[in-house]
């Protein structure tokens, strides 16, 4: 009978007790249980530079489920080997966002609608000033720091050290997250582009116009012969030919056209530049020779022109019907500043005209010749 009290004892004690926790339950009073603080969500800092030792901005920003009242804090605690203090990063800096939308930020004294945010080490720290600065529950909020910040000037520098590292954020008296950064070395990428240039000279058709001659080319031309064929007094005649560049030189080109003497026959006569054998290097409208008989220059002479429309500053730039002498010393007749396409006039492209015109007394010869060397030099 003993043993049998004692295990009806046992019994009604955790009934007892059973029921003694019903009771707390039922009227809120949980026994055992702590609150814990919530974890602050979609926590994340973006650097401008992870490089080891250089200066970073940083874009810190995360969700409080609980949010921050009047007269809390928000801390940010960076790991000691990133370095605020040498760079004097202070709260002119720094910039706080609610949702987008800018937080008012003092070194001290704050109003209701301001927070104190002051740099102490590696701890900032936001403090609400009253009612007015305040997060609300589930607010995104935004720290800037650096460069991207309003009017910041000082950025924050990073450890020398290749690794990751964990900082903390608390916001209010229940949130609080950690989050990391890498450290990482620069990569250096590097590529070669191999230099091209493709230049050429085509010949014409009869009857093709040049940079608005009245006198259209008086037969067809091939990208190796000019063949004026049999000249005519008082009659100007012209020849003309295409010529094409393409290259990827990074500050364009120049195409200049020499001759290695004036249109001569072997008797010695020559046909010279134009004007009147003075070798006329500023464009010019096209005149005729003027046939004084005690001045051989002024029975014949043959000069160029170009339809680029722009040579920008290479020696020359042709209106329309304008023409310079062809001369031993180097011309330009063909430019752009940056890579060409080898189709685009002006660009990759242009048209050549060469035009001759004698006196009746320029002296006969069936074998007037001259050389013209075009030369295309490329700035890569």
């Amino acid at each position: 009978m003993y043993v049998f009290r004692r295990q009806v004892r046992a019994h009604q004690g955790i009934a007892t007790l059973l029921a003694i926790a019903l009771v707390l339950w039922v009227t809120g009073t949980h026994m055992f249980m702590k609150a814990e603080a919530a974890n602050l969500t979609y926590i994340k800092d973006t650097l401008s530079n992870s490089a080891p030792s250089e200066t970073s901005n940083h874009t810190i920003q995360f969700l409080s489920p609980t949010g921050v009242t009047s007269g809390q804090t928000i801390v940010v605690t960076f790991p000691g080997a990133f370095n605020l203090s040498t760079s004097s990063v202070a709260f002119g800096d720094i910039d706080l966002a609610e949702n987008g939308v800018d937080e008012t930020l003092v070194a001290a004294g704050a109003t209701s609608a301001q927070w104190n945010t002051v740099v102490s080490g590696s701890t900032i720290t936001f403090t609400s000033g009253g009612a007015s600065a305040v997060i609300a529950s589930n607010a995104t909020v935004t720290i800037e720091i650096g460069t991207n910040a309003t009017g910041g000037t000082n950025q924050v520098t990073n450890p020398t050290n290749l690794t990751s590292y964990e900082f903390t954020v608390t916001a209010g008296t229940a949130d609080s997250g950690q989050y990391r950064v890498a450290i990482v070395d620069d990569v250096l990428v590097t590529a070669n582009v191999d230099t091209t240039l493709v230049f050429t000279v085509n010949g014409t058709t009869t009857g093709t116009t040049v940079n608005g001659s009245p006198t259209t080319t008086a037969t067809t031309t091939t990208s190796a012969t000019l063949p004026f064929g049999t000249l005519s007094p008082n009659v100007s005649k012209t020849l003309a030919q295409d010529l094409t560049v393409q290259t990827n030189a990074r500050n364009g080109y120049v195409v200049t056209v020499e001759q290695d003497q004036n249109l001569q026959s072997s008797t010695g006569a020559d046909i010279d530049g134009f004007i009147d054998g003075v070798y006329t290097n500023t464009p010019t409208a096209w005149v005729a020779p003027t046939n004084s008989v005690s001045d051989e220059n002024t029975w014949g002479h043959w000069g160029l022109t170009s339809n680029d429309p722009s040579l920008l500053g290479a020696g020359t730039d042709f209106a329309s019907n304008q023409w310079i002498a062809a001369s031993t010393t180097p011309r330009a007749i063909m430019a752009h500043s940056g890579p060409a396409d080898g189709t685009t006039l002006g660009v990759g492209r242009a048209t050549i005209g060469y035009q001759a015109q004698i006196t009746a007394l320029q002296e006969a010869g069936d074998d007037y010749s001259t050389t013209l060397t075009y030369i295309a030099t490329p700035t890569f």
